[in-house]
Order: structure tokens, then C-alpha cells, then sequence
């Protein structure tokens, strides 16, 4: 009985009113018969079967236009919620958490710059006010005498070695000039000795003399240039490292000054839990502080050793090739200035020194 029914409310149809809506009072009938429990019957008689199954399953209505209704079947307008525009909870988690992590990156970076800042800032504070204290004689420093003076030496002796350097440049720049001028007469003079027979061979002693000259003032150049190179490389490389070696140990100093008064004043306060607990960060610090301070004290006293053995070497060097040059150039002694070049390995050829002159063979 109840297939026959279905198949009979397969093909009856629902007769839809003008407003489009398809409940009637025999829906309301229904609706009342299933609250009071009426038997499958009595329901499928008083069912009205809306359309052809054959025809819901061929022409059905389109998933993406379907729309739920948010207030019950035949509600109003504006509770229709179209499916379109409904997106799995999980659409916008891959989208959002690389902005996600972004984000928490940069909090990140921007709390380790802010920590960074911050413990500059007090270590600064603290170097200031050591500074302040020393400087008008209210706090203590800590000095090692025989390393100070062994500093102050040094400052002076690169001020006279800067002062050499400077010299030895001058008279690099001089003497070249002078060179120049004697290469130029020199050619004045061999062309005078070729246009005027009547005083050729003055003209031409001359142009030799000044010739011989210039060579051996070339070879000179080349020893005084490799001198100003030596000092230029112990004082503003050699010299300049170890200075740099000490301030950095200077400020080490100072820092290690201040958290040691630092440490000391809140050892002389009161020994309640917060101040015990400031005083143990404080002796930390004053450790660290403590193990740069000794470990760059230990630099440059072993720099300042180097440093000294390095220059004696050097100067001693440098200053026997530089009184050996000027010897034989204004003892015109040829000979002796480009020995003295190839016992200190300095590379110069200069120019025409494979043709003796005329004067050399006398």
C-alpha cells in the first residue's frame, strides 16, 4: 500500500499559489498530523507531492545558487545567505600565517634592538659618571704605573717619528725637483754642444756631469723612497695598531671602574632581598668587566713588547740604508750607492745605468 502511494505522489504536482509561495493548509495539516503522532497513513494521505522525482534529479537546481534561509522555509528576504559566499574555516590559515610569522619576526627583531639599546644606554650612564668622578676627583682609578708610562713613551716617540716621516717626505719631494731640473739642463746642455761648435766640448762635459747626476739621483730616490716607506708602514700601521689596541683597553679600563663602584656602592646600602639580588647582578657584571679589563691588559703589554723589538729592528735597518745612500751620492761615489741599495734589497734600475758614461771610464 505505501508504494503505491509513493508512486502515485510521484506524478500529482504542487499547485503554487500566485506570491510563489508552494505551503498551503494541507501542509499546516501535515505539519499538525506529525505533532500528534498521526500514523504514516494518514500522513501520506494528506501529503501533496510537490514534482516528478525524474525531473528534480535532471533539471535540479544548481548547487552554487542555492541560498540557506536563516529564519525557516519562507522566511524573509534578508535572511538568505548565498552558498557562494561561504569558505571553508581553513581557506584563510595558509594566507594569514606567513603574515603571521612576519609579524612575530619583527616583534622579535624589534625586542632584541630595544634590549641592545637598553643595556647601552646604562653602560653608558655608568662610564659617564666613572668619567665625571675621575675627572673631578671623586672617584678612584685603577692604574698600573709601569704600563702608563710604557704608553706615554710610545705617543711620544710616534709624534717624532711622524715628524720624521714628514722630513723625509720634503725632502723626497725637494730633491726629486731637483733631478728633474738637472735631467732638463743636462739636455739643454747636449743640444747647446751640438749647435755651437765653437764651445762643443764644454757644453758636452757638462751635459754629462749633469747626467751622471740625475742616475745617481734616481738611485738615491729610490733608497729614500723605500725609507719613507718603512717609517710610513711602522708608524701609521705598526704603531697606529698597538694605539688602537690601547684605547680599546682604556675604555675596558673605565668600564671595569665603573661597575667596580657601582658594586661598592650597593655593597655600602642596606642588605634587604632586592638589594641582594641588584648586588649579585652587579658582581656579575663586575666579573665580566673584570676578565676584558685583564685579558686587553695582557694585549697590549704584549704589543708594547713587539711593538719596541719590531721598531729597533727597523729603524736600525732603514737609518744604516739612509746614512750609506747620502754618503756615497755626495761622495759621488757610484759604485758604492748601488751596493749599498742591493745590500738592503731594494729593486732599482734606473735608466742608462747598463752604458757608463764618459766621466766613469776616467
Amino acid at each position: 500500500m505505501t508504494d503505491s502511494l509513493l508512486s502515485k505522489a510521484a506524478t500529482m504536482e504542487i499547485p503554487i499559489n500566485s506570491n510563489g509561495d508552494s505551503r498551503s493548509a494541507e501542509d499546516d495539516s501535515l505539519e499538525q498530523g506529525a505533532q500528534i503522532g498521526g500514523s504514516l497513513d494518514e500522513i501520506v494521505g494528506t501529503l501533496p507531492v510537490a514534482m516528478d522525482l525524474q525531473q528534480v534529479m535532471v533539471s535540479g537546481p544548481n548547487l552554487n545558487e542555492t541560498s540557506i534561509v536563516s529564519g525557516g522555509y519562507g522566511g524573509a528576504a534578508e535572511g538568505i545567505i548565498p552558498t557562494s559566499s561561504i569558505k571553508a574555516p581553513g581557506m584563510h590559515h595558509s594566507n594569514s600565517n606567513p603574515s603571521l610569522m612576519s609579524e612575530e619576526a619583527t616583534k622579535g627583531v624589534a625586542v632584541e634592538k630595544f634590549d641592545t639599546v637598553k643595556k647601552w644606554s646604562i653602560n653608558t650612564y655608568k662610564c659617564t659618571k666613572q668619567m665625571f668622578s675621575e675627572r673631578f676627583g671623586r672617584g678612584t682609578k685603577t692604574v698600573d704605573l709601569e704600563l702608563e708610562a710604557q704608553i706615554d713613551v710610545l705617543r711620544e716617540t710616534k709624534l717624532k717619528y711622524e715628524r720624521i716621516l714628514r722630513l723625509a717626505r720634503e725632502l723626497t719631494n725637494h730633491f726629486y725637483n731637483m733631478v728633474q731640473t738637472q735631467q732638463a739642463l743636462g739636455d739643454t746642455f747636449a743640444d747647446l754642444s751640438q749647435k755651437s761648435p765653437e764651445l762643443q766640448d764644454e757644453f758636452g762635459y757638462n751635459a754629462e756631469t749633469q747626467r751622471l747626476l740625475c742616475k745617481n739621483g734616481e738611485t738615491l730616490l729610490g733608497a729614500i723612497n723605500f725609507f719613507v716607506s718603512s717609517i710610513n708602514t711602522l708608524v701609521n700601521k705598526t704603531m697606529e695598531d698597538t694605539l688602537m689596541t690601547i684605547k680599546t683597553y682604556e675604555n675596558a679600563r673605565l668600564e671595569f671602574d665603573a661597575y667596580r663602584s657601582d658594586l661598592e656602592e650597593l655593597s655600602a646600602g642596606p642588605r634587604d632581598a632586592a638589594t641582594m639580588m641588584r648586588i649579585e647582578i652587579a658582581q656579575q657584571q663586575y666579573q665580566i668587566q673584570k676578565d676584558k679589563y685583564e685579558r686587553l691588559h695582557s694585549d697590549v703589554t704584549i704589543k708594547l713588547k713587539f711593538l719596541e723589538e719590531n721598531k729597533v729592528k727597523v729603524m736600525h735597518k732603514q737609518l744604516l740604508l739612509f746614512h750609506n745612500a747620502i754618503s756615497a751620492y755626495f761622495a759621488g761615489n757610484q759604485q758604492q750607492l748601488e751596493q749599498t741599495l742591493r745590500q738592503f734589497n731594494v729593486k732599482l734600475k734606473p735608466p742608462g745605468s747598463d752604458k757608463p758614461s764618459w766621466l766613469e771610464e776616467q
